[in-house]
């Protein structure tokens, strides 16, 4: 619940506090544990677009091309997941929270 509360005022690093819970909580792998986050993001994505769409509040052209470059970033990741293994999602994860961490530093700091 708090991830889904998270995710609908929030949105970004959604995928990595889900890889996070799922390997502490559930006990499954980083591999496995990414895979099921990403079928829950783009759940939650799809719920999200429903709305915007309803509502009128898309930018069509903008939203086609992130989702095109979005599906390359993840089929290229995906690759990479699986031929270099949990331990490679691992490190990655932790790069991404260290850099995540850093810029939230940053920008309390900055103002």
């Amino acid at each position: 619940m708090v991830i889904a509360f998270y995710d609908g005022v929030m949105g970004p690093g959604t995928g990595t506090f889900l890889i996070i819970s799922l390997t502490a909580l559930v006990g499954t792998g980083f591999l496995e544990s990414s895979a099921m986050a990403k079928v829950i993001n783009t759940g939650t994505n799809l719920g999200a677009l429903a709305v915007f769409a309803w509502q009128g509040n898309i930018l069509w052209l903008l939203g086609i091309g992130l989702a095109v470059a979005n599906v390359a970033g993840a089929q290229l990741g995906a690759h990479m997941a699986i031929g270099r293994g949990s331990g490679f999602v691992r490190w990655v994860l932790l790069v991404v929270v260290v850099v995540m961490v850093g810029k939230l530093g940053y920008d309390l700091v900055s103002g």
